[in-house]
């Protein structure tokens, strides 16, 4: 068997009508009707019938979560394992979900708040950057106060975060072939969410983590590990903490790993992983049709 890695993406693969052919499967409704319970709205109705709430973070992320673990359930059941599993943002609880790290109403909890508290976010701003000298970035990040490299997505794909100041003065100082306001409320992953990760850390404190089943990349430390202690940390230091998915796809071929499945809408970590790691094949799970073609 093909050493396989399970990657679950984040905020920016949502599209309206997500999740809604896995209303069929008994099991996944009766997921769904569970977070109904836990946040009070319905995923489903918002991934039908509502772009705009779709698009709020305070939504976005319980709507992943949610339809990212369903699928985790359903692979499950078809007798399917990974070798190792990591997330991108948000997509790390599922992740955690994944690895056996909690449960899937403990995770929807925490996933609950870490949206409203990024959505009330309302300091500084992210772009993305496409096509630049790494060097001549890191050396513009090292020079400029207040921002910082948030998402450390692939050799010619970052995200900066940070005051409209400091991200307007990296800009000015690199030559990069696109930069893309990205439409957020604050400056996440980057030390600007220290208040709100502040608030996050008294939830997040006196939740039991188990060891993980999976060994887990974390996006702040991404070397393999299944220590319950060390992931606990680790998921405390993300919302201030880089989303470091570059160090993470170059891992996986150090750990043998020769597929990697993309469990959740959209086809953006593959498409990272591969140009990162072209020895890799990548795969989708995102509705019942992809389920039925896996194996």
């Amino acid at each position: 068997m093909m050493k396989t890695a399970w990657v679950f993406p984040g905020q920016g693969s949502q599209v309206l009508g997500m999740g809604v052919d896995l209303l069929a499967i008994d099991s996944a409704k009766a997921t769904f009707d569970r977070a109904t319970d836990i946040l009070g709205w319905s995923v489903l109705d918002v991934c039908q019938n509502d772009e705009v709430k779709l698009a709020n973070t305070r939504y976005t992320q319980p709507c992943l979560y949610v339809i990212e673990s369903i699928l985790v359930d359903l692979l499950g059941q078809r007798g399917l394992k990974p070798d190792i599993v990591a997330g991108h943002s948000l997509g790390e609880y599922v992740a955690l979900y994944a690895a056996g790290v909690f449960d899937f109403e403990t995770g929807l909890e925490l996933v609950k708040r870490r949206a409203e508290l990024m959505d009330l976010a309302s300091q500084g701003g992210m772009t993305a950057l496409l096509g630049f000298d790494r060097e001549q970035l890191e050396a513009a990040i090292a020079d400029t106060e207040d921002v910082v490299i948030a998402n450390d997505n692939s050799a010619a794909q970052v995200v900066i975060s940070g005051t409209a100041a400091g991200i307007a003065a990296v800009v000015a100082k690199i030559k990069v072939k696109r930069a893309i306001p990205l439409n957020v409320s604050g400056a996440f992953h980057s030390p600007m969410m220290a208040t709100a990760a502040a608030e996050f850390g008294k939830l997040l404190a006196p939740i039991d983590f188990h060891d993980a089943k999976i060994p887990v990349l974390s996006n702040v430390a991404p070397i393999p590990t299944t220590d319950a202690r060390k992931l606990k940390a680790q998921l405390d230091s993300q919302i201030t903490g880089a989303v470091r998915w570059r160090e993470i796809s170059l891992q996986l071929p150090e750990l043998g790993i020769e597929r990697a499945i993309e469990v959740g809408p959209g086809k953006v970590l593959g498409g990272l992983i591969k140009r990162t790691c072209e020895s890799i094949s990548v795969a989708q799970v995102s509705g019942i049709s992809d389920l039925e073609s896996i194996g």
